[in-house]
Parts: structure tokens; sequence; C-alpha cells
């Protein structure tokens, strides 16, 4: 079930990302009096095709991993002379650079729509309050205690972990010193601290930005009661339901969750007699952790997750704003994740950041599924970070991408006339190597994290 609500959401995911793409091609190519013969959402063969009263045929197709607007074009097909005002090939160099960057402007301005209706309908975030702190850490070393609450991190207002982790993202590879304002509680004065960044060290492949600044967010206490259980996963094989309370593991005595995170993956592979209590009985069975790879070695898990507890209420915050207000905050901050990728993408060229990180469509479905099971609010910011990330790759200047087409249109507006044939063959080859390069490492990198 879990793999069928995967796929379901990662169709879900690239259908209404690459519809809106497309559509931004497809209406500005309408505008400029160009043919449009097909609109196609998917690859291969047409599942479902109709036709509207200009002959456009519409396609909703078997492989739901991307989508064309085919048009009228003299160098695909023989274009009849009553048609050749409204090929493609023979619009102003102009209406041509029009259409081609429509679809990344509209994946850009999707994210701008999204991210004000988040804001305008409100927003609950978890106070961005330290639960602990690591010893000879950038944080401690700063001052920062357990308790303090983050305001502002160089002087951008924060709300949120998620906030945080953005903010500092930008900053990694730099040796520099971040300005950060925190509170002492939750309603003690201001005051502000330097985050030393000069040894910063930062693995991205197993940290986040926050973890690796030494600090760990409160948390409430989460008794050690399970709230799910994977089907096919030790736990279920051993007999646990959600709602069975852990007393105790090996007569060791467990009254936190962490307590039994700690413990299983400690022991991979390692029968365990876990005491529990249901439904006012107590009654003990054993579980085999299955082991996994990680970052510090070989550990346990189960398939097991918490039950969810509720959050003081002191500890929530409701970020809302006006309809006007919401639009320059909303373009705002989707500046800032266009910012980060394009850095991100920089600093993988300088090797900063490992090409690890890139992420392909088994990642994606990944994400999709668990954004779309935590709730509309945290699916509509995955769906406004990814066709902020959709927009942007197509804008790089790779051939067979939008702005590889926007690179040569540029050039022929400046010369005046078009690139020749042979340069734009050769750009193709080489474009059509980096990507199914990158697509290769992306695919590997994603069975490498399953």
């Amino acid at each position: 079930m879990e793999i069928i609500n995967t796929v379901l959401a990662l169709i879900v995911t690239l259908g209404i990302l690459v519809t809106i793409h497309e559509y931004g091609h497809f209406w500005v190519a309408r505008r400029c009096g160009v043919k449009v013969l097909r609109f196609s959402v998917g690859f291969g063969k047409p599942l479902v095709s109709w036709r509207d009263r200009r002959d456009t045929e519409y396609v909703i197709a078997m492989i739901p991993l991307g989508g064309y607007v085919s048009m009228l074009d003299e160098r695909e097909t023989e274009v009849e002379p009553e048609l050749l005002d409204q090929a493609f090939n023979r619009k102003p160099v102009l209406q041509r650079i029009a259409i081609v960057a429509a679809g990344p402007v509209v994946n850009l301005l999707f994210a701008v729509i999204v991210y004000w209706a988040m804001l305008v309908s409100g927003v609950e975030k978890v106070a961005p309050v330290i639960g602990s702190i690591a010893a000879g850490s950038v944080a401690e070393r700063a001052g920062l205690q357990p308790g303090d609450e983050i305001l502002t991190i160089a002087g951008r207002k924060i709300h949120s972990w998620d906030e945080i982790n953005l903010a500092m993202a930008t900053y990694i590879g730099e040796s520099i010193s971040v300005p950060l304002t925190a509170r002492k509680g939750l309603s003690g004065q201001p005051q502000d601290y330097q985050l030393s960044l000069t040894d910063w060290h930062f693995n991205p492949e197993t940290q986040s930005p926050l973890s690796a600044l030494g600090i760990q967010p409160y948390r409430p206490v989460h008794p050690a009661v399970i709230g799910q259980v994977v089907e096919t996963g030790a736990a279920a094989k051993a007999g646990l339901l959600v709602g069975d309370r852990v007393v105790a593991i090996d007569n060791q005595p467990v009254t936190e969750w962490g307590q039994l995170v700690d413990i299983i993956r400690e022991n991979p592979g390692r029968a365990l007699e876990l005491e529990l209590q249901r439904e006012g009985q107590r009654f003990s069975i054993t579980v085999t952790p299955d082991e996994k790879s990680e970052a510090e070695g070989v550990v346990g898990y189960v398939g097991a997750g918490v039950m969810p507890v509720k959050w003081p209420p002191e500890m929530l915050r409701q970020v809302r704003y006006g309809v006007v207000e919401s639009i320059g905050r909303a373009f705002s901050q989707t500046w800032q994740m266009i910012s980060l990728t394009l850095d991100s993408i920089w600093k993988m060229l300088e090797g900063v950041l490992s090409v690890k990180n890139l992420s392909g469509p088994i990642t994606i479905a990944k994400v999709a599924g668990a954004s779309a099971a935590s709730g509309v609010e945290a699916f509509a910011g995955f769906l406004a970070y990814l066709s902020i990330s959709l927009g942007i790759l197509n804008l790089l200047p790779i051939p067979m991408l939008d702005g590889g087409h926007l690179l040569y249109y540029s050039v022929e507006l400046l010369r005046g006339r078009p690139v020749s044939e042979k340069v734009q063959m050769i750009g193709l080859r080489i474009g059509m190597a980096v990507l199914f390069s990158l697509m290769g490492v992306a695919i590997f990198n994603d069975l490498m994290r399953l």
C-alpha cells in the first residue's frame, strides 16, 4: 500500500508540474500565432486523447515522467504554404525566446502562487526552540543554550527550523561569521550571537545544517508507544501493533521513544525481548531488528514509528499575512529558493558539494509520498520547491533544455542570423551527454539511498 501511495504521489506531482510547464509554452505560442500540433503530458503510448477546434491534439500518455508541446516547424516536417505564417521557425527571434522561456517562467510563478496561498491561509510552525547543544559545537562556542528561541539569522526573521536550515545552507563551504539573534526562553530579551563557521565541518550527505551546528530542536517527550507499523518490517512480523507501549527491552526499563530507538539501532540482527503493554495486559515478544548501512556503520531498525503527541500551544506559531502583504513575501520566498538552488549548483561545480546530493525520480517519489501523507501544507510546499527546481534546471544553458535554445536564440539576436546547424548538432550531442550523465548519477544516488 505504501508503494502504491508513493507512486500515485509521484504521478500527481509530476503531472501537475509538467502540465504547468508545458502550458506556459502552449499559451505563449498561441498568443504569438504559432500552430500547436500536440500538447502531451507524459511520453509513449497515448492513454487518452482529444482535439480542440484549432485541431490541437491533447494527450495523456503512458510514461508520466515529462511532457512536451509539439509546434508546426519547417525543420521537423513539411509545412503547407498557407500555414507558413504559423510555423515556429518563421516567427521573430524575440517571439521564439518568449515561447521557450514561458515554461520555466510559469514554473517559477506557480511557486509564487503556492507560497502566496499558504501565507494568506496561514501556516502553523513549530517555534525554533533549542532542545540540546553538542559539546564543542559551533552553537556552544557562540554561547547558545538549551531553551533559547532563535529569532533571526543574518537579519532574516525566523519562524521555524526549516527556515534555519535554508538560511544556513547558503553558507556551506564558507568560513565567515553569521550573526544570529535569540532570546532566553519564550519571553526573554533578544540577545545577539555570532556563529563562527571557520571550523564548520558539514557533510550534507549525512547531516542537516542544523545538526552540523550542534543544535537539536526541542521536542516534547514521546512515550515509547507504537504509532505506525510497516507491513513488511521486523516489527510487523513479530506481532507489534499500533498502540502498543514498550515497557522494557531485555529487562531494561524503557520510558521514552528515544531510548527504544537507541537500543534497536545498537543491536542489528540480534534478537531482543520486548515487554509490551496492550489494552491493560502485559506480555513479551521477540523482535530481531533488520540491518541497514549508514554513515556511522550498520544499524538496526524494525519498521515502526512513534505515536504522535500534541505540542504545547506556546511552542506553536501561526504565520499568516494579508492578501497584499503576502504577494511580496511570496516573491521573496521564491527568490530565496532560487538563490539557494543556483548556489548549490555552483558549489557542486566548485566541488564544495558532492554530486551525491543529486536526486532522481525515486527520491522525488519518496519525498512526494511522505509530504502528501503529512498533509496539504507539506505537499504544497514540496510542489513549490520542485517547481522552482524544474524551472531553474530548464533555464540552464544546456542544449536539449529550454536554456540551450534560449542561448542559441540570444546569439541569433546579437548576430542577426541563426546559429549554424553544425554548431547546433555539436551542442545537441554535448547536451545529451551532460543530461544523460546527470540522470545516471541521480538514479545511481537514488538506488544507493534505498
